[in-house]
């Protein structure tokens, strides 16, 4: 245990692991992979290029742990729940900037092993959301929802074009309701799918 900090090596080494991977979520969400260096993770982290290849290897293995998605906690239940659960999904990304989800999205325009990262880790949400939609389109209508979530996102943080970057959580989800209920086939009034 280190006297000073009062914490173990195991534990000095975590701490420092997050902090670079912070980093580099960061700088691959700023800039893209293409541009961002191993050098330039170390710099924004406080630690030497060495510890970084030293903990992460090279770029691409650092891209990897990077730019792991967290998988959406998704109901395997009705259109109305699942229609709900893509909102809350998208407001608490919303809410806080998804670095992670950023630097993917970014890097996945110009490198071919972010884009193929993306498809892996959105084919299987695709398809639990298509499963959950009772229409014989599910498939289109599954694939739509998922544009509007990551176009919601990238104009919200990565363009900063309109007045998406400045609306509220709340307002974005109340406007986007109507359309996700649609979408996702939640039955009107009369019973049918909308």
């Amino acid at each position: 245990m280190n006297r000073v900090t009062g914490m173990t090596r195991a534990e000095q080494r975590r701490q420092t692991e997050a902090r670079i991977l912070a980093a580099a979520r960061q700088l691959f969400a700023d800039v893209g992979y293409d541009r961002t260096t191993i050098r330039a993770v170390a710099g924004a982290a406080g630690v030497d290029a060495g510890l970084v290849m030293h903990y992460f290897g090279a770029k691409d293995e650092l891209f990897a742990r990077a730019a792991e998605l967290p998988a959406d906690d998704l109901p395997h239940a009705t259109a109305e729940q699942l229609a709900e659960a893509l909102l809350t999904s998208l407001a608490s990304r919303l809410d806080s900037e998804p670095a992670a989800s950023l630097a993917v999205l970014r890097s996945m325009l110009t490198n071919t092993d972010a884009a193929e990262r993306f498809r892996a880790a959105a084919e299987p949400q695709l398809s639990q959301i298509t499963a959950a939609i009772p229409t014989g389109d599910a498939g289109l209508r599954a694939s739509l929802l998922s544009a509007i979530v990551h176009g919601v996102i990238i104009e919200r943080y990565l363009l900063r074009l309109s007045r998406l970057a400045d609306a509220s959580p709340d307002q974005i989800i109340e406007l986007l309701r109507p359309c996700f209920r649609t979408l996702a086939a939640v039955p009107t009034q009369s019973g049918q799918p909308s």
